[in-house]
């Protein structure tokens, strides 16, 4: 009922005659599963836990895409007023505020370098920036063409509304 493959260091058993030459093989590395567990907690956030979390299909067809979104009024008051700073062109307090936001999580819709940039989103009772951020895109920064809204520092966006 077993049976074995490999070289004598790499075998591994499995019953049923299903045999893997390497035991690491099917193993799904841990940055994979931090991703894995991220698209997850968005799903059942946004109640699709039986369906495609969008964040899952920013990676592959944005065009399919449908983000949850959230108006500019139910976002705290601290996150209107970074909002409403970003449509002014500033001044913002803090100096990374208005910075290229490289999209390393993709998360969001892939576009190229330099189409997001990111500001803070203050955090009371926080001794740094604290992990709120607006992430906003398009050119002029002034009107971005969407702004997305993260309360976990970059593991889940949510659009703001226009």
């Amino acid at each position: 009922m077993f049976s074995t493959v490999g070289p004598s260091s790499a075998q591994v058993s499995r019953p049923w005659g299903l045999a893997l030459a390497n035991a690491g093989a099917n193993r799904v590395p841990r940055r994979s599963l931090g991703r894995l567990r991220g698209v997850w907690a968005l799903a059942l956030c946004w109640g699709v836990a039986g369906s495609v979390a969008p964040a899952a299909l920013a990676k592959t067809d944005p065009a399919v895409l449908e983000w949850p979104s959230v108006s500019l009024q139910a976002l705290p008051q601290e996150a209107r007023d970074t909002h409403r700073l970003i449509l002014s062109g500033g001044p913002f307090p803090h100096d990374k505020d208005g910075t290229v936001f490289g999209n390393r999580e993709r998360l969001l819709p892939g576009k190229p370098r330099g189409f997001y940039r990111e500001y803070t989103v203050e955090t009371p009772k926080a001794k740094n920036r604290g992990a709120r951020r607006i992430v906003c895109g398009g050119e002029p920064p002034v009107r971005p063409e969407v702004c997305y809204y993260t309360a976990d520092h970059y593991a889940s966006f949510t659009r703001i509304a226009p």
